[in-house]
């Protein structure tokens, strides 16, 4: 498992930031599967530091949130019409206005609060993108928008960070 590792995301350790990085800007992996991998580079190699992959891993993760913010909903609709993307953009621009407006709903006032809460979920689907693009589709305040963002990649950060320190420690302790 080591070799494959190390054969995917490089030997040296900045090739692992770096790696970390780019991972955390993937659609639906971002943060959730950027730190488990930090914290298998972390077991392989004492040196790597935790906290600066973690730095590295938010601020790749918050990377796309205002190209997300102004430009997907605007992609979204120009390719609803076309022939081959029009089902899909649909899909998506539908999708995101229907879970919106049921997010609103049931926040109400505290709708900053219900995003921050929903991409810290760290559960496939819930990532800085969805929230973003959600926050994008229901016209929300850009800033107070990528505040609850920024606070929600933090939650998830920490959840997976404790997460998969935990586990990392159980398969060490159970290799002896």
């Amino acid at each position: 498992m080591k070799d494959f590792i190390v054969n995917t995301f490089g030997g040296n350790i900045i090739t692992q930031y770096l790696s970390c990085f780019i991972v955390s800007m993937v659609p639906l992996i971002e943060l959730r599967g950027a730190i488990p991998i930090a914290q298998v580079f972390k077991v392989m190699n004492p040196e790597f530091n935790m906290v600066l992959a973690y730095c590295i891993i938010a601020i790749g993760n918050m990377l796309p949130v205002p190209v997300i913010f102004f430009f997907a909903r605007k992609v979204l609709e120009w390719g609803k019409d076309k022939k081959v993307i029009g089902g899909f953009f649909t899909f998506c621009l539908e999708k995101g206005h229907k879970g919106g407006l049921k997010l609103k709903e049931k926040a109400g006032r505290s709708v900053y609060l219900a995003l921050l809460l929903f991409v810290g979920i760290p559960v496939p689907g819930t990532g800085a993108w969805t929230g973003t693009l959600a926050a994008s589709l229901l016209d929300m305040d850009f800033k107070k928008s990528v505040l609850a963002v920024v606070g929600g990649v933090a939650l998830a950060g920490v959840i997976m960070g404790v997460g998969s320190y935990l586990v990392a420690s159980g398969i060490m302790a159970a290799a002896g």
